[in-house]
């Protein structure tokens, strides 16, 4: 049996121990995510799930890869033996590096003002309020800027987002794909046609000093080689690359 657990026990806590990923704090902070577990009482193995990533500890477990969400999931094993089982159960998946950012970075703050003066006329920056989420939702390039929220009301609460729009239309953004209690994960991306004008670095540069004006960390991980690239501009240093997998459906029994 999976279950989903509503209280997390410092048992739950120690499986996910030495892991430095904001998306598994949201879970266990309980902001926003779901943990699953192969037992209430003793748990060996777990999960934790928010936005579209899987996090997989503990004693590999055949049976909780296998209760994979909905739709496309990111599987993200601790280790080499949780990798060999996804790809047992899921031989379709597509296996991806995927790039880690520390986050212990001091920014400079003037660098990053600079970098948000940059922004070209006839261009507007704007935070993301009621009616900008509802816009985000419209087209693909910026719906995971709040689609992993529970709702409008939650992403105004725990949410935190910048918009580019030009003539009323959102061309770029960075936004917090998740929340933790210190800070969030960024989200970011601009309309192909938009591309090479820095948009988005002006968007995460304002984003960034939003967060710190909070005392929020703005935390950053990266799909590619290019993200790393835009983190580096931005202050961040690299700090490993470790393996993921992308995996749409189908289960191999």
């Amino acid at each position: 049996m999976i279950y989903e657990i509503a209280d997390i026990t410092e048992k739950i806590k120690s499986l996910f121990e030495g892991w430095d990923e904001t998306l598994v704090y949201s879970c266990l902070q309980q902001v926003m995510g779901k943990i699953f577990v192969d037992d209430k009482n003793d748990p060996k193995s777990a999960y934790a799930y928010v936005g579209c990533f899987a996090f997989y500890v503990g004693v590999p477990n055949k049976e909780l890869v296998l209760n994979k969400p909905e739709g496309f999931v990111i599987m993200i094993p601790i280790n080499e033996e949780w990798g060999k089982l996804i790809e047992d159960c899921f031989p379709d998946a597509k296996k991806v590096t995927r790039y880690a950012i520390r986050k212990d970075t001091v920014f400079n703050k003037e660098l990053l003002q600079d970098t948000v003066n940059m922004l070209p006329d006839g261009y507007e920056l704007k935070r993301i309020n009621g009616s900008l989420y509802d816009l985000c939702l419209e087209d693909p390039v910026t719906e995971d800027f709040v689609s992993s929220f529970e709702s409008k009301e939650d992403y105004i609460d725990k949410g935190r987002g910048i918009v580019i729009l030009k003539d009323g239309k959102i061309v770029a953004g960075a936004s917090s794909y998740t929340r933790y209690n210190e800070g969030i994960e960024i989200e970011v991306d601009t309309r192909p046609e938009e591309r090479r004008k820095h948009l988005a670095m002006i968007a995460c540069s304002k984003l960034i000093l939003n967060c710190l004006e909070e005392g929020l960390y703005p935390s950053w991980d990266a799909q590619n080689t290019n993200s790393v690239k835009l983190a580096e501009k931005l202050g961040y240093q690299f700090a490993r690359e470790y393996v993921a997998y992308e995996v749409s459906g189908g289960i191999d029994v």
